[in-house]
């Protein structure tokens, strides 16, 4: 406004100006033509001219400056009007902030909700050595839960070494992990992991294997002791009724998983009076070549009188099927799994069967339990299972194996669980495809 009124007293003033500069012309001349001589009248009428001549060119200027003046009052209030624009356009851009600061509080609210940026898991699977299935299935099948949750997971491996886990634990619980799910390599280093996340205020779950004396929440796996006996009877319907010495060749001792396995097994082939149990010994650490020269030296000592082996998972059995081929010998093998090497023995025909668990559906359970301790609730289990060392009843989510034969071995690859194009490679096209596998 304060624009506006000097440019109006710019247009005022120089009015004036133009007013004054025409009074003085006409008062100059008439006096002069009257009262003086020829030669003062001719220099009067010069001055006068100059006079004129002054004054019309006060005139001009003056009528010069009001123009500018009018110049100056346009392009005053022209900026006034951009002032304005920019006032109008400064306020409207603060409220497109506020709006998308609303929309990034939004966005916060939703993390916390339940959006990947908040919830975040840590899961430690156990080695690469005592099965393919950790890298080859659990992985990639528990990345992708997680993923489709919208949950943030760390998946790391310990590589078979407790101290590996435990400093892994230790840096996924500073990462700010609310649920840190475990494979323990033993019972007494597992137990130990979960008593110091407790101490952090971190919930724990045993995925796949029971940690005894431990503290998770909920135990996710399949039932165990039912994988024991369809390896049990998967033996017994290879060896049919006839006399027959059987050895075992369970899994790690301080695994609770093999206790299990054992347990099932035992209780299907103590009850044929026919079968008689020759040797048995677990492999500590699961580990293959250890399971090697355990069988070997069962051979030995039993002068190749073997009728069948109950070898805990394929990766034992494997190391069995060697020895066997080595002494030109085959007999009925069983394993777990339904790796690769496992179900092209069974193909072969030196592996007669081997358990089928579908690590799809146990990864997604761990992300369903996972989930749901992270916001505060409770996991939805199917049963309990007990921990011998505490007396306690663990919730558990237990799911049902599967028996795999040569019969059925397709089921494996159409439930996306083995790749054909791997499992058919070579030699084995044409195994596959009597299989019904293509």
């Amino acid at each position: 406004m304060r624009l506006k009124t000097s440019a109006g007293f710019g247009l005022i003033l120089a009015g004036s100006l133009v007013v004054a500069a025409c009074g003085s012309s006409t008062s100059t001349s008439t006096p002069a033509s009257s009262t003086t001589s020829s030669t003062s009248s001719s220099t009067s009428d010069t001055s006068v001219m100059s006079s004129t001549d002054s004054a019309t060119s006060g005139g001009s200027v003056a009528m010069s400056g009001g123009s500018v003046a009018m110049s100056g009052g346009s392009q005053a209030m022209s900026g006034g009007s951009q002032a304005m624009s920019g006032g109008s356009q400064a306020m409207s851009g603060g409220s497109q902030a506020m709006s998308g600061g609303s929309e990034a509080m939004s966005g916060t609210s939703a993390g916390g909700a339940g959006g990947g940026g908040t919830l975040k898991v840590g899961v430690i699977l156990p080695d690469t050595k005592s099965s393919a299935r950790w890298e080859t299935a659990d992985r990639p099948f528990l990345v992708a839960a997680f993923k489709a949750a919208g949950v943030d997971a760390d998946v790391q491996n310990a590589q078979g070494s407790a101290s590996t886990m435990a400093t892994i634990a230790d840096q996924m619980i500073t990462s700010g992990v609310k649920v840190l799910a475990i494979v323990n390599l033993d019972n007494a280093s597992g137990a130990a992991i979960e008593k110091k996340a407790a101490s952090q205020g971190v919930k724990t779950l045993d995925y796949d294997r029971l940690t005894l004396g431990g503290s998770a929440a909920a135990y996710i796996s399949f039932n165990n002791e039912k994988v024991g006996e369809l390896q049990g009877q998967g033996l017994a319907d290879a060896l049919g009724d006839k006399d027959a010495n059987i050895v075992y060749l369970n899994g790690s001792p301080d695994d609770s998983n093999a206790t299990a396995f054992a347990a099932g097994a035992h209780k299907i082939l103590d009850a044929k009076s026919k079968y008689k149990k020759v040797a048995e010994q677990a492999v500590p650490k699961w580990d293959n070549q250890t399971a090697a020269t355990i069988f070997e030296q069962m051979f030995t000592k039993q002068q190749g009188k073997i009728n069948g082996v109950l070898a805990a998972n394929d990766g034992l059995a494997n190391a069995a099927i060697g020895v066997l081929t080595k002494n030109g010998v085959t007999l009925p093998v069983t394993g777990q799994d339904a790796t690769v090497q496992g179900l092209q023995h069974i193909l072969d025909g030196t592996q007669t069967m081997t358990v089928y668990k579908a690590v799809k559906k146990e990864a997604g359970a761990l992300a369903d339990a996972a989930i749901a301790l992270a916001k505060g609730g409770q996991p939805a289990t199917t049963g309990t299972v007990k921990d011998t060392q505490t007396s306690k009843d663990v919730p558990a989510v237990l799911l049902i194996p599967q028996a795999i034969t040569k019969a059925n071995v397709k089921d494996v690859v159409d439930d996306g669980y083995v790749k054909a194009a791997e499992l058919c490679a070579g030699a084995y096209a044409a195994k596959c495809t009597t299989a019904g596998i293509k």
